[in-house]
């Protein structure tokens, strides 16, 4: 690790050198380039500099304790010093460690998420409406912005599927880890004996493509236009606003209703297009990697959740980390960082372990 860092070190002198060359400040495209990864060196080097000061210092307390003409009370305070000095170089070293793990391209970028409901019949529905709510909430919290793609709602008033657009800042980086099936265990209304039912939803959060990440060919697309559902009334499905986009290659069809019109439709429809079928790609490429990668949300059977919601016990666990939180209601209204926060530790945890147990890395 050493050599990586000094090597980072290095680096960072060679940007600075070149961020002050005329020709790099005459190109805007450059320029951008050379201070985005600036600043992305900057706080794993200033942890880098806090260590070795730190360590220098401990190194400093033991030669004070190691001096046998050192008095007593230097000797006193040395050791004080070393003890606080020593966990200082820990919390360092493991801030580090985090700081060097591979950084997530798609971390920056803005997110398609899928919300389906799963097992469960009409409850399900009415589950996928209550995690709508909770990611729209926590999307408000955070000053992103939602737009609705495309929404089916059920009869009994929840939702069949929805698809969401939500843009802000490193949107990807907080939401990735929602991915999977989210199991709800409560009493449903239409419950006349109290008994307690189980059911699910799965939650899918794509990063959004880019025209640049997926190139769509016309002739491999089939575009259809047919009368809308629900709100809009006669006029709506007389004009044929709704559009049905087919990717004759991959088999993939999206629906879009929701605008008034067939071009809104359409761009919709093909935003929700593209980050799918970038979607297959990237993993397409993790199973070359690992065969044995889980899909984002298995069939959606009960088994396969990744959390649990239960209303009795105002109670949420997170199967993942083995984690459970009795703020049901308050994370349901969008009160959702802090068990982000928590699962994305989790997740850093265990880089970190792949990272570091390998081969017996030598620390900072």
């Amino acid at each position: 690790m050493f050599q990586e860092l000094e090597g980072l070190q290095e680096r960072y002198r060679l940007l600075l050198d070149s961020l002050s060359d005329p020709a790099v400040l005459a190109s805007p495209p450059k320029l951008r380039e050379l201070t985005k990864e600036r600043a992305e060196l900057e706080p794993l080097l200033r942890a880098y500099g806090d260590y070795q000061r730190t360590e220098l210092q401990l190194r400093q307390s033991e030669d004070i304790l190691a001096d046998p003409q050192a008095e007593t009370e230097f000797k006193s305070l040395a050791s004080l010093e070393r003890e606080e000095l020593s966990r200082r170089l820990e919390r360092l070293e493991k801030a580090i460690k985090v700081l060097l793990l591979p950084k997530d391209p798609r971390d920056d970028k803005d997110v398609i998420l899928e919300i389906r409901a799963g097992a469960g019949g009409d409850e399900s529905s009415l589950f996928a409406q209550d995690l709508f709510r909770m990611y729209t909430r926590f999307a408000e919290t955070q000053r992103w912005k939602v737009e609705v793609m495309s929404s089916s709602p059920s009869p009994v008033g929840g939702l069949k599927e929805a698809i969401l657009n939500i843009r802000g800042q490193r949107v990807f980086s907080r939401l990735k880890y929602e991915s999977g099936v989210h199991r709800v265990q409560r009493v449903p209304k239409t419950e006349a004996s109290g008994r307690i039912h189980t059911s699910t939803a799965t939650v899918a959060v794509l990063p959004e493509a880019d025209e640049i990440d997926v190139k769509l060919d016309p002739k491999d697309l089939k575009v259809e236009a047919f009368g809308a559902s629900g709100p809009g009334g006669q006029s709506v499905n007389r004009n044929y606003t709704a559009i049905r986009v087919t990717h004759r290659p991959s088999g993939q069809v999206v629906s879009c209703q929701d605008e008034k019109s067939q071009h809104r439709n359409k761009e919709k429809a093909l935003r929700i297009l593209r980050t799918r079928l970038l979607d297959i790609a990237q993993q397409e490429q993790h199973r070359q990697i690992a065969t044995d990668r889980r899909s984002q949300v298995g069939t959606g059977e009960r088994s396969e959740k990744i959390r649990t919601y239960n209303f009795p016990q105002s109670r949420v666990t997170d199967h993942r980390l083995n984690l459970s939180l009795h703020n049901l209601q308050a994370l349901l209204d969008g009160e959702l960082a802090e068990l982000l926060e928590k699962v994305a530790l989790y997740f850093q945890a265990q880089e970190m372990e792949k990272r570091y147990s390998q081969g017996g890395e030598a620390h900072p």
